[in-house]
């Protein structure tokens, strides 16, 4: 196996001759919208990019958002991290001139160099970035076995929080915790209130909370007074023998009621930036119903389970419909995926007035 088809066997991709458009046209919208783009809506694209199978676009922040701008998103949310003063400075011109948005992604799971961390801050802060949106592990059900394991991992990610809560204080910039199938609504709340920060909040992922048996309503309403950026994202569900399949899905055909959502973030944070998270993948499978699943979820009403399952038979999709891409080669999928963004962003400009 060679290093191409090493990067594409873990995500279920068949090797083949990549033959993509730089600037695809399909699905374009005539506007500008003021929906952004976070990153892993181009996983698959930036993979196919480090294999070497098609021209580069999403290894660069300024490459990417030039790309992002020319089918109609109005920003970017991307891992831009440390630059040199010429970068950031031409990254910021190219942001403010075509009156975009861009903000950075952290990793915060494990013990943070403060010093390395201020001169990233210094740097995305030098290039017109608004935020930086945080995120400290996996799905909890899946990286863990033990309840120990869980509770260590959390207690490490808040330790490391609140280390650069200074320095994103002293820099000004909102530091945005996502909801990344990993935090519970009462232990985010309970953390933020005692880190007590007006620089340290939330990015509300719209549909991962529902992988831990949160109603995906009562999530952003939690997190809205709180929130410094939002992943906005649709789902489908479906039953599974152990539980749910949830699958990110194009905007308008999954579940969530979007207008109610972006109304009730913009209500308590008029001037937030949204992105769309659209994840061209198969459902991931949700074992609410395995013995694994529960090990670290103990503090997890039943009431929960029963709603979620409730909600999950009463807008269960034909499992048939769901997002399926084993069969597609890599050009499929690139080309799969670039249409879904596409496909968001003229249903939000539509739909959503962003």
């Amino acid at each position: 196996m060679n290093r191409r088809e090493m990067l594409f066997s873990g995500g279920c991709i068949v090797a083949s001759t990549l033959r993509v458009p730089a600037w695809a046209t399909e699905y374009a919208i005539s506007e500008n919208t003021r929906l952004g783009i976070d990153d892993f809506s181009y996983n698959i694209r930036s993979r196919a990019e480090q294999a070497g199978y098609t021209p580069k676009v999403t290894h660069d922040p300024l490459t990417f958002l030039k790309y992002c701008h020319s089918i109609g998103a109005g920003g970017l949310q991307c891992v831009i991290g440390s630059r040199d003063e010429a970068y950031a400075k031409e990254l910021r011109a190219y942001v403010e001139d075509n009156d975009l948005f861009i903000e950075d992604s952290a990793w915060l799971g494990g013990k943070v160099d403060l010093e390395r961390f201020e001169m990233g801050v210094r740097s995305v802060k030098a290039a017109g970035a608004r935020a930086v949106r945080g995120f400290c592990g996996g799905r909890r059900y899946e990286q863990f076995d033990k309840r120990e394991q869980f509770d260590e991992f959390a207690g490490r990610s808040w330790k490391t929080i609140e280390s650069i809560a200074p320095i994103v204080e002293k820099h000004r910039i909102p530091l945005a915790i996502e909801n990344h199938k990993d935090w519970l609504i009462p232990h985010m709340l309970e953390m933020l209130k005692r880190i007590d920060s007006e620089y340290v909040g939330v990015c509300i992922d719209t549909g991962n909370s529902f992988s831990l048996l949160e109603d995906p309503m009562d999530t952003v309403k939690a997190y809205a007074p709180w929130a410094h950026s939002v992943h906005l994202k649709d789902m489908a569900v479906c039953e599974y023998e152990d539980g749910f399949l949830l699958a990110d899905v194009v905007f308008g055909e999954g579940t969530l009621d979007l207008p109610r959502i972006v109304e009730i973030i913009r209500k308590a944070k008029p001037g937030i930036k949204f992105s769309v998270e659209m994840s061209t993948r198969n459902p991931l499978k949700v074992p609410c119903l395995s013995e694994k699943y529960w090990a670290t979820m103990g503090d997890v009403p039943g009431v929960n389970l029963a709603r979620t399952l409730r909600y999950v038979r009463a807008h269960a999709s034909d499992k048939d419909t769901l997002p399926n891409i084993d069969n597609l080669s890599v050009n499929e999928q690139v080309k799969l995926e670039d249409q879904n963004v596409r496909k968001c962003l003229r249903y939000a400009a539509e739909h959503l007035n962003l």
